[in-house]
């Protein structure tokens, strides 16, 4: 089974940019569909973004389009999510998140899940 670890939250003000990393153990991290998702405090979590085993397909809940970009690197297992042009509501506890199945835009088939990593946006 594939391990998860987050990295590269933080402080950021609004309108600045972030970079999360989570890399996963095992030698088998291209057969996974792979998900970034954040819950803030009160609220539900949120699937903010998937993307497939070779990296071509890619999901974006609304909230985020066009300012997150999620991206992996099977060479290296590990998982991106590029965040740009952050907004205060973007404050949350972000998980990286691995499936076998090949839904990347299904939230429901996410199994193994890491820490997570705090980002924080200030106005």
């Amino acid at each position: 089974q594939v391990q998860l670890v987050e990295s590269g939250g933080g402080l950021v003000q609004a309108g600045g940019s972030l970079r999360l990393s989570c890399a996963a153990s095992g030698r088998t991290f291209s057969t996974y569909t792979m998900g970034w998702f954040r819950q803030a405090p009160g609220k539900e979590r949120e699937f903010v973004a998937g993307i497939s085993r070779g990296g071509s397909s890619t999901y974006y809940a609304d909230s985020v389009k066009g300012r997150f970009i999620i991206r992996r690197d099977n060479a290296k297992n590990t998982v991106y999510l590029e965040m740009n042009s952050l907004k205060p509501e973007d404050t949350a506890v972000y998980a990286c998140a691995a499936s076998p199945s090949i839904s990347y835009y299904d939230p429901s088939v996410f199994e193994t899940w890491g820490q997570g990593t705090q980002v924080t946006v200030s106005s």
